[in-house]
Formats: structure tokens, C-alpha cells, sequence
């Protein structure tokens, strides 16, 4: 267990969103104030081209107003303001834009790991890294998403850049596929299991779960051997 703990690092999910609301600057900042490796969050495209920090896409959950945020300009998605965990609103809990999460996290020395929402246009993800790059953030950030073309495209710019791809349950096919693209993975942890952690760390590919957010589960993920675990609440691997 001990040598599990020096070994796999842990990742601030949407901020340290057990204590502030998730994505925004106080998440990330909570998350910046403990030992975290990494704070992950996700990042979509607005109407105008700007990079809005939000999970959902759409803001009925956080705001409790429904906009589409791929539909909305980024001024319409910052000025809703957003209920903190006693469903209050409070003037600093806004939608925040993608600078701002990197600023954060270039701050406090923490790696971005990057959520790409849904499949996005090769001039998007162009606009994505050349925001980070103005930062000088690029080989601090990993990118992970669902459409695994959006990794592809990051790639094409960055070669060496860090991709996981987001999935449920890892095939042989797939272990090939990320094999073959030089990806690693981030898996919901149920589907993780020591063969599994095994199969791939012999094909060099790095192993990130997400949301473990016990102490059971993250004690069964360290056995079976993760690099990376994602979660909401847990601030320390022990």
C-alpha cells in the first residue's frame, strides 16, 4: 500500500468540488491549497468562440437557468452566478473561462488536466492549445475526452503532448487502438481490476479512474495498480 501511495497520484475533479462549487476559481483554488498532482475540468465552445469552464451543456444544474452553452455567448454564461454547497449564490461563483482555470493552475504549480466536451472542430482545438500555449502551459496539461478525434487533433499540434482517453469499459480492441495512438486512458474505476492495469501497463499506457470518491475504492484502484485517481473529495491517498 505504501509504495501504491508514492507511485499514483491524485486529481482534483472539476476543482476540490467537495467543498466549493464545482468549476470555478474557488474549486480550483481549493485544489491548488493541498497536495494534489493535478485538477481536472472541462472545457466548452461557445457561440463566439470563447472557451467556457463548465461540465454540462447546458446550465440549469449550477445556475438553475437553462442555457445551451454551445448556443449562448461566454458574456451571457458569466454573468449567471452560480450556488455555492448551501445553494446560495455568491458573487465570485461564476462560469470562469479557460485562461483563468490555466492561470490558476500555473499558479500553484498543479497539472491541467483538460476535459474536451463533446466533439470539437480541429480550429477549436487550435483556439484550446494556443490559449494554453500563451501561458507557456502546454507540457503541464493532459488532455482527456470521450471523442477520441479530439485527441487525435491535439496530437497533430502537439505530438508529445499528454492524452487520455475517457471511456467505461477497456476492450482488447481498444487496449490495441490507444496502443497504436501512443494514448493513455482514463477509466471509470468500476471497470478496473488488476489483469486489466497489467494488460496495459505492458502496452506502456498509464492509467487514470475516475470518480473514486471512497476510501474502499481508491484502497481496491491503488492494488490493482492505477497511475492516476480522479476525486471529487478524497484529498490524500493513504
Amino acid at each position: 500500500m505504501s509504495d501504491s501511495k508514492t507511485s499514483t497520484m491524485l486529481i482534483a475533479h472539476r476543482g476540490f468540488s467537495a467543498l466549493e462549487t464545482e468549476n470555478t476559481a474557488a474549486a480550483f483554488v481549493a485544489a491548488g491549497n493541498r497536495d494534489y498532482f493535478g485538477i481536472e475540468t472541462d472545457v466548452h465552445v461557445t457561440r463566439d468562440g470563447k472557451f467556457a469552464i463548465i461540465h454540462d451543456d447546458d446550465t440549469k444544474r449550477v445556475a438553475g437557468v437553462d442555457f445551451s452553452v454551445e448556443n449562448s455567448t461566454f458574456e451571457e454564461l458569466s454573468n449567471l452566478k452560480l450556488n455555492d454547497k448551501y445553494g446560495e449564490t455568491r458573487r465570485d461563483l461564476v462560469i470562469p473561462e479557460l485562461s483563468d482555470y490555466i492561470k490558476i493552475c500555473k499558479f500553484y504549480k498543479k497539472t491541467a488536466v483538460l476535459e474536451l466536451k463533446n466533439p470539437m472542430t480541429a480550429d477549436s482545438i487550435r483556439g484550446i492549445t494556443d490559449c494554453i500555449k500563451k501561458y507557456d502551459y502546454i507540457e503541464n496539461t493532459v488532455f482527456i475526452s470521450f471523442a477520441f478525434d479530439n485527441l487525435v487533433e491535439v496530437r497533430k499540434l502537439y505530438p508529445d503532448a499528454a492524452v487520455q482517453f475517457l471511456c467505461g469499459k477497456i476492450s482488447d480492441e481498444l487496449v490495441n487502438k490507444l496502443a497504436e495512438h501512443r494514448f493513455d486512458v482514463d477509466a471509470y474505476y468500476e471497470y478496473i481490476d488488476k489483469e486489466i492495469c497489467e494488460k496495459l501497463h505492458k502496452h506502456g499506457i498509464k492509467i487514470n479512474c475516475y470518480t473514486v470518491d471512497s476510501e474502499k475504492d481508491a484502497k481496491r484502484c491503488l492494488e490493482c495498480g492505477v497511475d492516476y485517481i480522479t476525486s471529487n473529495c478524497l484529498s490524500e491517498l493513504d
